[in-house]
């Protein structure tokens, strides 16, 4: 969700005076205190509204009374907090629902069936995804950094990010669904997008000797970590080392959901597999596991690693930063 937002407010600013979630303040404190730093000269706002119990965004709606409103997807986040998937699309629907009541707008990336029918009895709906939606873009290539082919107004746009992993393109492309609706010319959109730099552990690479690291550490969960690893094992790169941290609050789900991502694992080919924290449990012998990212960190210093692709991920809890600091 920081991510889209952060890449939305990038595009709208170019054109619009625009007030934004500053990085993920987005609970039941982040979202008065948005709204409370909006000045009088705003002509449009981004609000990033977080959740991990039912009836959360209900409120937040109450007060931030959304005439837009996008869902990036309904991920298996907070699991512990939810219940169960279900219980997270009826939360995060609770958006839809307002919007629905109050005559909004909504952004649907197509993609998802899911999002397609929650979004249904909305009066004004605007769609993006890879086809058969409103605004539609592909991956121009398979390199590190994400590379995006798009036409709007008729007119081939190619826009080089600097952001990793091909798991970005909604985030970019509900960016640029947004930006056209608002009135955003194509060139701008196009410089905002590539001129956006992530920060905070997100999506960086970041170059450490003859070592490229993608460091997607600020946070992860069963989806995100699936499309991380899927995304990491298209790179063109023999030498690939896999290091992941655990996922957090998801409740009694932990055990299956560590226990079928270190079978996605196994379906790639990796020079090394390093897994932290007490989530990972009957490894198989061929993968290295600590109890915390110092520990990583501490071994890493006695490896000699050279020209090596290296993903960190893992939970906020488990700090996976630590393992370059």
């Amino acid at each position: 969700k920081t991510t889209t937002k952060e890449l939305i407010q990038q595009v709208l600013n170019t054109s619009l005076t625009c007030y934004t979630t500053k990085g993920n303040l987005n609970n039941h404190i982040g979202v008065p205190l948005t709204i409370l730093s909006i000045k009088q000269d705003a002509e449009i706002a981004v609000i990033e509204m977080g959740a991990n119990h039912l009836h959360e965004i209900e409120g937040y709606c109450q007060y931030a009374m959304p005439t837009h409103g996008l869902i990036t997807n309904c991920g298996k986040a907070h699991l512990e907090g939810f219940g169960s998937e279900e219980n997270i699309k009826i939360a995060k629907g609770e958006l839809f629902d307002y919007l629905r009541i109050n005559g909004g707008t909504a952004f649907i990336n197509t993609e998802y069936d899911y999002l397609q029918k929650m979004s249904i009895g909305i009066p004004n709906i605007i769609t993006y995804g890879n086809s058969a939606a409103t605004f539609t873009a592909a991956v121009a290539s398979n390199n590190q950094m994400l590379d995006v082919i798009t036409m709007l107004d008729n007119e081939k746009l190619e826009i080089q990010t600097q952001l990793a992993g091909q798991y970005n393109l909604p985030n970019v492309l509900s960016a640029i669904a947004v930006g056209k609706t608002f009135g955003v010319s194509n060139a701008n959109i196009k410089k905002a997008l590539q001129t956006y730099t992530p920060t905070n552990s997100r999506s960086q690479i970041i170059k450490k000797g003859t070592n490229t690291i993608l460091l997607d550490a600020y946070n992860a969960n069963p989806s995100s970590m699936k499309a991380a690893i899927e995304n990491f094992a298209t790179i063109p790169n023999f030498n690939k080392i896999l290091i992941l941290g655990g996922m957090a609050e998801l409740g009694a789900d932990s055990q299956k959901e560590h226990s079928d991502l270190v079978n996605l694992i196994k379906k790639y080919k990796w020079q090394k597999v390093v897994l932290a924290g007490k989530e990972y449990s009957n490894l198989p012998s061929e993968f290295t596991h600590f109890n915390t990212a110092v520990e990583i960190a501490d071994w890493l210093k006695t490896q000699e690693i050279t020209n090596a692709h290296i993903l960190i991920k893992g939970s906020r809890s488990m700090a996976m930063e630590r393992v370059i600091s």
